[in-house]
Parts: C-alpha cells; sequence; structure tokens
C-alpha cells in the first residue's frame, strides 16, 4: 500500500525567487557587455566618447581574478590591475561557502542559459539524456583537471611574475583578448560551441557538469558549507520526483542528506517534492533555509563585496584611457 503523508498544501517559492534572481544576474551581464563593447569599439573607431569600462567585465575573467588571489594572499596587497576580478571570484565563493554551489545555480549566466536548454530539450522531446553511469563518472573529473591546471599555474607562478604580467599589455587588456575571442572566434572554437549548445539541449548542464573549472572550485568550497538538502524518510513517499527534478543527477531520494559537491543548491529537488517537510534545505541538518533567505544572503554578498571594493578604490584597474587608445587596434597581434 502507497505511504499515507501530508500533501504540500501550497508550493514553495523557491523556483520563482531563483529565476527572478536568474534574471536580474543576466540582465546585469547583458549591460555589461553592452557597455564594455561600446567602450571597445570607441578606442577601433577612434572617435572617443569618454565611456568609461564596466569593471565588472572582470568577472568573466576567472584566471586573472585567481592569479590576484594567490598575489593577495602572499603580499597582503591588493593588485591594481583587474581588482574586480578578485573581488568577484571572491564573492562568488563566499556564496558557496555559505549557501551551498549557489553562485551556478542562483547567479552564473552560463548556468542560467545552460538550464534553460535542457529544459526547452526535455519539453520538446519530452525527456533528458544522460551518459552511461561508467562514461558519466569518467567525465565529471574533467573541470576538476582542469581546475587542477589552472590552480597549479597560479600557485607556482610568484607574485612578483603576476604584477609584471598584469600590467603587459597582454594582461592588462585579459578582457578585450576575451571580446576578441567571441568577435574574431575560429573555426575550431565556433564547432565546439556548437557542439555544446546543441548537447545542452539533450544532457542536463552539459558544460557545467563536465567541463566548468570554475563549477569545480565553487563546488569543492560547497562541501564546507552547513547547509544540505535534507530527506526527512517519515515523511518521504518514495516517489523519486527529487531525483528526476535534479540538475545534477544525484540521487536525492535514496540519500539522507546530499553532501555532493555536484549539488547546485538550486532546490528544483525540494520545489518538486509532493509531501509536506520530506524534503527541505536545512543548516547542520536541523533549521531549515527558505528560499528568500538564500536569495538575500546571495545578493546581499554580491552587493556588499563590489560596494566595499568600489569605497575603498578596489574596483577600477587604473589603466589610462591613452593605453587603450595605443593598444587596441593592435589587439590582434598582441600574445603572452
Amino acid at each position: 500500500m502507497p505511504r499515507p503523508y501530508t500533501k504540500r498544501t501550497s508550493p514553495d517559492g523557491s523556483q520563482t525567487i531563483r529565476r527572478w534572481v536568474q534574471l536580474a544576474f543576466v540582465a546585469l551581464n547583458v549591460w555589461i557587455g553592452v557597455e564594455f563593447y561600446l567602450f571597445v569599439r570607441q578606442f577601433e573607431v577612434l572617435q572617443y566618447t569618454n565611456r568609461e569600462r564596466p569593471a565588472g567585465v572582470e568577472g568573466w575573467l576567472p584566471i586573472a581574478g585567481l592569479l590576484n588571489l594567490k598575489s593577495f594572499f602572499t603580499t597582503g596587497q591588493i593588485p591594481l590591475i583587474h581588482p574586480a576580478a578578485m573581488v568577484l571570484l571572491g564573492s562568488f565563493l563566499a556564496m558557496s561557502l555559505l549557501f551551498r554551489r549557489s553562485f551556478c545555480g542562483w547567479v552564473c549566466p552560463v548556468g542560467t542559459i545552460s538550464e534553460q536548454l535542457w529544459k526547452i530539450g526535455r519539453k520538446t522531446f519530452r525527456r533528458t539524456w544522460s551518459f552511461p553511469k561508467s562514461l558519466d563518472w569518467t567525465l565529471r573529473p574533467l573541470k576538476y583537471l582542469l581546475l587542477a591546471f589552472f590552480a597549479w599555474a597560479a600557485v607556482m607562478m610568484p607574485a612578483e611574475a603576476i604584477d609584471s604580467f598584469m600590467r603587459t599589455p597582454y594582461g592588462a587588456l585579459a578582457d578585450v583578448k576575451m571580446l576578441e575571442f567571441f568577435r574574431d572566434m575560429s573555426v575550431v572554437s565556433a564547432i565546439v560551441l556548437a557542439i555544446l549548445i546543441v548537447g545542452s539541449f539533450f544532457v542536463k548542464n552539459l558544460w557545467c557538469r563536465y567541463l566548468c573549472p570554475y563549477g569545480a572550485l565553487t563546488g569543492l568550497i560547497s562541501l564546507l558549507s552547513p547547509l544540505r538538502i535534507t530527506r526527512v524518510p517519515d515523511n518521504c513517499i518514495d516517489c523519486a520526483k527529487c531525483a528526476h527534478a535534479c540538475p545534477s543527477d544525484l540521487p536525492v531520494d535514496k540519500l539522507i542528506q546530499i553532501r555532493s559537491a555536484e549539488c547546485l543548491g538550486c532546490m528544483e529537488c525540494v520545489s518538486s517534492c509532493p509531501a509536506e517537510g520530506a524534503l527541505e534545505l536545512r543548516a547542520l541538518a536541523r533549521r531549515r533555509i527558505s528560499p528568500e533567505l538564500v536569495a538575500a544572503g546571495v545578493c546581499a554578498i554580491f552587493l556588499i563585496a563590489t560596494g566595499v571594493a568600489r569605497a575603498t578604490h578596489h574596483w577600477d584597474s587604473p589603466i589610462p584611457a591613452a593605453f587603450y587608445a595605443r593598444w587596441i587596434p593592435m589587439i590582434g597581434s598582441l600574445s603572452h
């Protein structure tokens, strides 16, 4: 006989709240992208408009953030070039420490787009596909190998060398080089990007799950988080809807707590659960954490980090317009 249970009387609202947070960060990134493109473009057409560079674009420079973080811990000084990259990386790690891998599940625009792609695929084809378990667990470590490579490079590079590199045209214009990569993409890069996009319609979070070193780093940090998705067996009806909803394909219905670094803290599983009190996000396995608190915490960390950086003048890189005017027209010729 089916286990009696108390049906949830109303949805927890977590996904509506998360969608608004995701939309806000996507909109912010679109605005930053447009402003940065116009900033670069003014030097390419030699019609200066005194448009300011949005420092938030450095959120797309995780390697610069990692290098600057290493330099900061070594010297105790916040680097002059690309300080926002370090500030943003630090805020994303703080989110992961306090609220699981919430950067990936609530903030990252790539994660948001990836999520929407597989959900569109599921609506279109009535299902998503998974790799065989043996292949899945063979591919998942790839992102950790990429992270290990970048971490090794950061650890091995002396702080003085990091500072010298950041002051070179290549280092100072890393953000412009990133823009150039997308504007003048090679055939190989375009093919790889197309494969990832098409594949994301069929496989949940293809890029995030197997290849993103940023996600690997936030996942490892999230292991220290006091928050866990917690299942209460006495209230659980074993419907497995939570496991079906999980973007990371974790066996939520089989575990008491989700401790995996693959958990995005997105609360999709909690939202899908029909039984009252069967599945919750809890702190230290006791106190229930509401989606409103997660949303407020994630946004507060971001706003406090960026606000303090601005107030203490550790946000914008002190690169003069003359430097951009000289080197941006020659960006294609720059090499490390």
